[in-house]
This record gives structure tokens, C-alpha cells and sequence, in this order.
């Protein structure tokens, strides 16, 4: 990605010009969250109608096995049915795409809203992240490209996944962490916070926007861990390190079963097939493991004593399996929400077998593994360890423990298929804008 130079350099923009570009960083900001959360309200309006209102009618409820089976087939089909026939159809496949991909067509964005929305109703294990940062990516590209000139396409694309990332997490922080390093490449001149500044303000008005508006938040509270022992290391390096090889096992499988469902060329046929697959899935895990994971991961931090250690070893196990083959069989939506989820149930599950090991410290490694793998990304993986259990005394400890599980990830596969790893043209994917 590429920005205006920073304030202070030769040719940088000026205080005043920072000032007035933080206008259309602030509405970026709260246009992006109010997106965000219209899709969440959508998605949980028509979630009500099929996992409370329609059970009964048929004398199910949410948890009945072959009710979940239904749904998900039935979501599969209807998502398959947008990604063949709709305009742009939905967008591109989101197991190819990473968060900061490049601007979609306006005509893309409706048939990619049905998609997310219908993927997160009907119990999809895929977050909303990817999605919402390409239809807000593409919002503000096209609404500012007809007002004005002044502000350049890189920069819009910047500020709308800046304030997309700001509102999925809640802070403007993790906007920062995530994109610390492509402002830092930036060759111009002026400190990084330079760099920074209208990022920032385009995430920090979405974050607060998104509080403001109700908006769900992955901070939970969990027991402070007290005094620091030198053996927290070790045993925080034993579940950081499990979780991180469960990332791994997910990004080696995700080209091969994406490759496996592609060859089928039509998208009506292999994402009924993958909702059909997660149905089977959702039967043997149960509701736990549906969705994009949140609510679920909030379950199991506020109340882990309900778990014995072979559920939450069934819970990661499942949902494993479920990220992959929901990424893989063209469903739209991101990756990390699932992840964190896997995480957490993964922490406990060490928190559980690990004598001594404090729980806040267990799920921020079990987080902390897992989504280093799946980003590839440091900062983000501790941020999120740290803000999943609200402890700022697991701060240090993530800091020395990131290192070694580093070394396990770094020339491992990412998360996400390559060109050169489809075995279809991806006829279904949308040009980028020019």
C-alpha cells in the first residue's frame, strides 16, 4: 500500500493539510462502522428467523442436529446461488484475498453484503473482516473518486481498512499494530506517528462509532494471573506453540481442500456441497461450534468450568475443520474471528492439563499461536492475546513468547491461497478497480 508522504519531510503535506484530510479520515471512520454494524444488525435479524423463530415450526430447536444440517446446506446453496448469478458474483474469493486487498467495483458490493450477511446468519465459520474492509474499501473509493480529487485512491483505500479494522476490534490500536509496518515502508519522511496520524483518526472515529453504536467487543474479563514465575514461560511457550502447529496444519490444508471444492467450476455446486460439509460438522460439534466464533469464545471464557477437556479439544477440533472447508468452498468472510475461537478453546484445553499455569495467561497464548500463524503478524497476535483477557501483566511474557513460536510460523504457509495454488481461473472473482 502507499500513502502521502508525512508531515515535516520536503514535500510532505503540511499541519494544515493534515487537518483538513482528517475531514474525510473521520467520516471514513463512522461511515466504515456504521456499514460494519448494519451488516451485524442484518445478519442477526435473519439469524433470529432461522435459529429461533423457524426451529419451532418444525418442532426443532437451535441445537437439533438435523435442523443444523438444513440450515447449512440451505445457506450454502443460497450463498453459491449470489457467488454464480450476482453482478461482479460477490466479490472476490475471500480465500485468496488478504485484509488490504485492492479496491472492488461499486457493482460488486450488493451481491457481496447478501453473501457476508447470509454467511454470518446462517452459521458459517468465517468472520465478517475481509468482506466488510472490500465493500467499505470500495464505498469510499467511489463516493470520494465523484466528490474530490484532493484525497488520492491509496490513501481512501488506507483510511477505509484503517477504520474497518478500528470497528471490527473495537480500538484504534489495532489498526496501528496491523498497519504499522506498510506506513513504516512508506519512503518519505516525517516520524512514523506522521504516518500514522490519518489511519489513525479514520480508525479511532470507527471504534468509537461502533461503541457507540452497541457494537460487540473481544475484551472479556478473566481473572488477573498475579506474580509473574519464571516457569509462566515455559508453560505459556507449550500452548502459544500447540496452537500456532494447529495454524499451521489449517494453512496446509486450506489450498488442497480449496483446489478439491474449485474443481467442481460452479459455485452453485461446490458451496452447497461445503454447507453440506459444515452441516455434518455442526452436528458432531454442536452450536458452539458454528458462526464466526465471538459470542462462542465469550461462552467459553466467562464460563469454562461447563467444558471438560475432551469438548475443547472436540470444539478446536471442529472448528479446525469448519474454517478451512468454509474458506475453501467459496463462502465470503474472514479468518480470524474462527481462529481466536480455536485459540481460546485451546488455552483452556491447556489450561486444564497444565498444572500451574494461570488462565488468563493460557487463553492469551492459546490466541496468541493461532492467529500468528493465520496473519503471519506479531503484533496483531499479541494484541489480541492481551485484549481477549484484559490482563496487562501477560503483556511481557506474549512479548518473549511470540519469538520462539515466530520461528515455527514464519516459513510455514500462510493462511490463505495464492494464484498459483487455484486450480480454476476463479471466474467468479471481480476485477479490481482501476
Amino acid at each position: 500500500m502507499q500513502v502521502t508522504p508525512a508531515a515535516g519531510a520536503p514535500g510532505s503535506p503540511t499541519v494544515r493539510q493534515l487537518l483538513l484530510l482528517s475531514i474525510p479520515a473521520l467520516v471514513i471512520g463512522v461511515a466504515s462502522a456504521v456499514v460494519l454494524w448494519l451488516v451485524d444488525l442484518l445478519a442477526e435479524q435473519l439469524h433470529t428467523v432461522l435459529w429461533e423463530a423457524l426451529p419451532g415450526v418444525f418442532g426443532a430447536d437451535a441445537a437439533t442436529p438435523w435442523w443444523i444440517l438444513v440450515v447449512l446446506t440451505a445457506t450454502g446453496a443460497a450463498v453459491g446461488l449470489v457467488v454464480q448469478f450476482a453482478p461482479g458474483h460477490a466479490g472476490v474469493d475471500s480465500a485468496t484475498t488478504e485484509l488490504d486487498a485492492p479496491p472492488m467495483p461499486i457493482l460488486v458490493v450488493p451481491g457481496l453484503l447478501v453473501a457476508v450477511t447470509l454467511s454470518l446468519a446462517g452459521g458459517v465459520s468465517l468472520g465478517p473482516e475481509n468482506p466488510i474492509i472490500a465493500i467499505n474499501t470500495a464505498l469510499a473509493v467511489t463516493v470520494l473518486a465523484r466528490l474530490t480529487k484532493a484525497v488520492p485512491q491509496q490513501l481512501v483505500v488506507l483510511l477505509a481498512v484503517s477504520a474497518t479494522i478500528g470497528a471490527l476490534f473495537g480500538t484504534p490500536v489495532a489498526a496501528a499494530l496491523v498497519l504499522t509496518g506498510t506506513v513504516a515502508a512508506v519512503k518519505a519522511g516525517g516520524a512514523l506517528w506522521d504516518k500514522l496520524f490519518l489511519p489513525l483518526a479514520a480508525a479511532g472515529a470507527g471504534a468509537v462509532t461502533m461503541h457507540l453504536l452497541g457494537g460487540s467487543s473481544i475484551s472479556f474479563s478473566v481473572t488477573p494471573m498475579g506474580e509473574v514465575e519464571p516457569v509462566f514461560v515455559l508453560t505459556g511457550l507449550v500452548i502459544a506453540a500447540a496452537s500456532a502447529l494447529a495454524g499451521v496444519l489449517a494453512a496446509w490444508l486450506l489450498p488442497i481442500v480449496h483446489r478439491a471444492f474449485h474443481s467442481l467450476r460452479h459455485p452453485l455446486l461446490y458451496t452447497t456441497l461445503g454447507g453440506l460439509a459444515l452441516g455434518v460438522l455442526g452436528m458432531i460439534g454442536g452450536p458452539m461450534t458454528l458462526f464466526k466464533g465471538l459470542e462462542q469464545t465469550g461462552e467459553l471464557i466467562e464460563h469454562p468450568e461447563r467444558y471438560a477437556p475432551a469438548q475443547l479439544a472436540l470444539f478446536a477440533g471442529i472448528k479446525i475443520i469448519a474454517l478451512v472447508i468454509a474458506a475453501a468452498a467459496g463462502f465470503r468472510g474472514g479468518r480470524i474471528f474462527p481462529a481466536v475461537f480455536i485459540g481460546v478453546a485451546l488455552g483452556l484445553l491447556g489450561y486444564a492439563l497444565i498444572p500451574g499455569v494461570p488462565m488468563s495467561l493460557a487463553i492469551a497464548c492459546g490466541a496468541l499461536g493461532i492467529v500468528l500463524a493465520a496473519t503471519k503478524d506479531g503484533w496483531i497476535a499479541i494484541f489480541v492475546g492481551v485484549a481477549l483477557v484484559g490482563d496487562p501483566l501477560v503483556l511481557p511474557l506474549l512479548c518473549v513468547i511470540v519469538l520462539p513460536v515466530w520461528l515455527i510460523v514464519t516459513k510455514a504457509p500462510e493462511l490463505v491461497v495464492h494464484p498459483r495454488e487455484r486450480s480454476d481461473p476463479d471466474a467468479e472473482a471481480a476485477p479490481a478497480a482501476s
